[in-house]
This record gives C-alpha cells, structure tokens and sequence, in this order.
C-alpha cells in the first residue's frame, strides 16, 4: 500500500503541479491524455481526463464523468483498501480545462483479469464489493491492473456512481460464497463515516449529486450486512462491452 506521507505529497502534487502531455490514449470512448506532472522535488506519469472531452451519455449528467474519477478514489481511500490510483479532480492550470488527473500505473498491459493466475483472480474479493458500492457500469477485465510490486489497483471510474442499479463487470467468479467478514466490517465503517456527514460527506458531495450520495449510502448499508456475493443478474445484460 502507498505510504501516508508518499500519497499526501502524491495528492499535493496532482493539484498543483506542472502538466505536459506527452500523447493520447486512442482507445478511449473520452479523450484521455499521458503526461508528466513535476512538482517541487517529485515526477512522475498522470492520467488527464478533461470534462470537455467526455462524450455525451444519455443516463449521465454532461461533464460528470472525470468528477466520478475523483469520487471512487475516495471512496476507495475512506474504505482502506487502496485499489484506486491517487485521483483528483482539478480546475486550475490543466491543459484543456479541468479534469481528474489520476497517477500512472507503471503495468504490463498484457496481464489483466482474462490473464490472471487463479491465485490472482482470488484476491479480487474487494474489487467486487468497491464495484458493487460505487455501482460501477463498466469494469473490464482491462482496467484491472498489476503493478511490479504484485499491488492490484483498479482504473476508469467514469461511469459509476449512478442513483440506478447500472453494475456491469467481468468479475462474477465469487458469485454465490460468503463475503469475508473484514470486508463487510470496511463498508460498515464507510457507511458509519458517511452517516456522520463528515469530511468525507462533504469531499463527495461536491462531485456527486445528492441523488447519487443518498444511493451510495444506501448501497453502503445493503452491503454491509449482505452475507454473499451476488450473481449474474438474469432480466438486464451485467457483463460490459467490450469485456477487455
């Protein structure tokens, strides 16, 4: 996990930092950039996703999408469980206009969920339930990453969050078995934290609607008492496409 003092200093630095593009990701659905970011004594490879870039989706606001980025990194951080990338969302100075700036994940792009050992796949329990909280509409097996130190961290979080069940993911292995009882205990923290209107209430509500927080809450006090992982729903598609 990210050492305190290294993810303050990381955070500090996607806010204030210098950008310079370095090129675009092609084969994202929004415009997505690589650039470098330095900041004082620290450089290091961001991801920029500029609100104005997003296309238009008809079940999410307009220029919603990099506002979602921001929220799961919080979302991920209140929980404990480190599986999103250091994530802000920034107004000042950004190339073309404000955006979530996320910190590269240095990865082999070739080993993914598809391609995972089934030692791998089975450390996925908490990917399961962060996309089961943030309601995430789109986890393929692509944005599923491993870095170097066999950290696995969880990327593109644009299309989450919504007040509608939208859950669409590749990850259906734990269908049906207990969910372990720390992890329940994380989301009853979350919730508890969430309840008291703290902080945390207040850095999500200024990028979610109140529509969208009431729906997290909620979700937050479903799963913290749900026994088991749930399984493919059967009325509507739960897998996204492409799957990779």
């Amino acid at each position: 996990m990210t050492p305190a003092l290294e993810r303050s200093k990381i955070l500090t630095a996607l806010q204030k930092g210098e950008i310079t593009l370095q090129g675009q990701f092609l084969n994202s659905s929004n415009y997505t950039f690589l650039g470098t970011l330095n900041h004082q004594d620290i450089q290091f490879r961001v991801v920029y996703k500029p609100a104005r870039g997003e296309r238009p989706l008809w079940d999410f606001p307009a220029a919603s999408l990099a506002r979602r980025e921001a929220a799961a990194y919080l979302v991920s951080e209140a929980l404990g469980w480190d599986l999103v990338p250091p994530t802000v969302y920034r107004r000042q100075k950004m190339p073309i206009g404000a955006g979530s700036l996320q910190q590269y994940i240095e990865h082999d792009p070739e080993y993914h969920y598809f391609t995972f050992t089934p030692e791998d796949r089975l450390r996925l329990q908490p990917a399961v339930l962060f996309d089961l909280l943030v309601n995430n509409a789109d986890r393929k097996g692509g944005h599923i990453l491993m870095d170097a130190g066999r950290h696995l961290w969880l990327i593109d979080h644009g299309v989450c969050f919504h007040e509608e069940d939208k859950l669409r993911t590749v990850i259906w292995d734990f269908g049906g078995k207990p969910t372990p009882e720390e992890l329940r205990a994380g989301i009853q923290r979350f919730y508890q934290e969430l309840e008291s209107g703290d902080a945390l209430c207040g850095q999500l509500s200024g990028l979610l609607s109140g529509a969208e927080l009431g729906a997290l809450k909620a979700r937050a006090c479903r799963l913290a008492v749900q026994q088991t992982f749930p399984t493919p729903d059967q009325v509507r598609r739960p897998f996204p496409w492409p799957p990779v």
